[in-house]
């Protein structure tokens, strides 16, 4: 037999075994890594450079929130404010106050605030924000409860599955469009079948299943 297969064969067996032991060590590390809330930043809440409390603006003193995201109806983006927008309440409240320093100085020198992004997708992923909001989906669906959030934090996962939960059923989370920056707003019960449905059908939402919608 020794004259048949050559000597390296006999370590072949422990090889086999290695190259398993290897090859399940990766996936799994990649399943740990990539199916969890880690990589899908959920929860992720940084510090930024000034503290600016949701709670306070858009729940307490009911701040729409267009006036600071003022592109977010025209735009595929959610536009962060200039400086320029906080002072136009600022200049007057809180207007010496030395935890707006920064907001100030941005203002009067045009230099942005180094604001930490906290929601975003892969590069490789298409979403509009003007398409979405136009047609009666909430802030609230995919940033979760911001109106109540001192601190912005990574809410949603905003994977794949997400998305597509969505897709498959727009009456589920579709609501009027004078509601759709009301963030406190409850669907009553049965909304979806009959309310939700025909708003699909009025407003002619397909927002399809395919690859090509979302990776373009």
């Amino acid at each position: 037999m020794s004259d048949i297969f050559p000597k390296w064969t006999n370590k072949l067996p422990a090889m086999v075994i290695v190259g398993g032991l290897l090859a399940g060590g990766v996936v799994t590390a990649g399943v740990t890594y990539y199916l969890t809330p880690k990589y899908a930043r959920v929860g992720y809440k940084p510090v930024q450079p000034v503290a600016f409390s949701h709670a306070i603006h858009a729940d307490q003193l009911a701040i729409d929130c267009r006036y600071c995201h003022n592109g977010v109806e025209k735009s595929w983006y959610s536009n962060v404010p200039a400086a320029s927008t906080c002072m136009n309440c600022h200049n007057q409240v809180l207007k010496d106050d030395p935890k707006l320093a920064l907001v100030r100085e941005s203002a009067a020198t045009g230099k942005p605030i180094p604001w930490v992004q906290i929601h975003k997708t892969p590069d490789f992923v298409y979403f509009n924000h003007s398409v979405h909001v136009n047609r009666g989906v909430s802030c609230v669906h995919c940033h979760g409860p911001v109106n109540k959030m001192d601190e912005v934090r990574h809410s949603k996962s905003l994977g794949m599955s997400f998305c597509l939960e969505c897709h498959r059923d727009p009456a589920a989370k579709i609501r009027p469009n004078d509601q759709v920056f009301n963030l406190d707003w409850q669907a009553p019960e049965g909304f979806a079948k009959k309310e939700g449905a025909k708003l699909v059908k009025d407003w002619n939402v397909h927002p399809g299943e395919s690859c090509s919608v979302c990776h373009r």
